[in-house]
């Protein structure tokens, strides 16, 4: 992989994979505004001009509740855009790594899903992330996508640090208890695409995505309510009340039960995902 084109260095998952694709190759990383996904013209330069052996997306429209009224600009940005992507990369002889969502599932099972079960959003949110999914497989272009859960950090806005804040201005913590998913660091992640990448990487650079090529689980072992994630890593004399989902009414609906099984990440790539608890030490003790 002699160049490797990263889109959104500036969230939390893109700012952890500049620092682990750079043991893998030159990577140029872009970000809005210098790459635009609502314009196709600015996707296919930023693509033509760097002309990547490999381009690893990981921008998106993340805002789950402001989709619901958003559906056109969400779904540019999480169906359009990364068809653009999957056509210039099959164009340039290129490979795609992609990353999804959860929110794909409606969560009416109570068994971890797989990638071979039906998905059903419940959301427009989880819907464009499904039709980008599906524009990249149909394209035929030499891809990995990965699906991802519960992502957080100690940067950007997430969960974790929504938590913090709220607790350091003395507000009462009120956490959804009935909603089970799998907590993941977006560290994690990053070092789990360059495994991935290692796995299928010659010893002259040349990356063979086609062997591995298609969408995979990718998200901390093990699962968890929200109430019970922030309980893990709040201070014992901070009370984490727990409440019901009918008592934190939100415009998008969410699955009650996201849990994914990534043992077809471990069988291809020769490493299971970490504890989603080990991972939350690792993260608390990195800060």
């Amino acid at each position: 992989m002699k160049n490797i084109l990263l889109i959104g260095n500036d969230g939390q998952v893109g700012f952890e994979l500049q620092r682990a694709l750079g043991a893998l190759g030159q990577v140029t990383a872009v970000c809005y505004p210098a790459i635009d996904f609502s314009t196709p013209d600015s996707i296919i330069r930023v693509v033509r001009e760097a002309r990547p052996h490999l381009i690893v997306n990981a921008a998106a429209y993340t805002a789950v509740d402001k989709a619901e009224t958003e559906t056109e600009l969400c779904r540019t940005l999480n169906a359009a855009a990364p068809a653009i992507l999957a056509e210039e990369a099959k164009r340039l002889g290129a490979g795609l790594i992609h990353y999804s969502t959860d929110f794909v599932f409606d969560g009416a099972r109570q068994q971890p899903y797989t990638e071979t079960d039906q998905p059903h959003p419940l959301n427009v949110y989880g819907a464009t992330k499904l039709e980008g999914d599906l524009a990249i497989r149909d394209s035929g272009v030499p891809h990995l996508i990965f699906r991802l859960a519960w992502v957080y950090g100690l940067r950007g806005k997430n969960f974790l640090l929504t938590m913090r804040r709220l607790a350091s201005e003395g507000k009462s913590l009120r956490v959804v208890s009935d909603q089970i998913g799998c907590p993941t660091w977006c560290r994690t992640i990053a070092d789990a695409t360059a495994t991935a990448l290692m796995k299928v990487r010659a010893d002259d650079g040349t990356l063979d995505l086609a062997q591995v090529s298609g969408l995979y689980h990718c998200v901390c072992a093990g699962q968890t309510s929200w109430q019970g994630f922030a309980r893990a890593f709040m201070p014992a004399d901070i009370p984490v009340i727990p409440i019901t989902t009918a008592d934190y009414p939100t415009p998008a609906k969410r699955p009650f039960y996201s849990v994914l099984n990534c043992d077809k990440f471990a069988k291809t790539f020769g490493k299971p995902l970490p504890p989603w608890e080990t991972a939350l030490s690792d993260c608390l003790s990195s800060g």
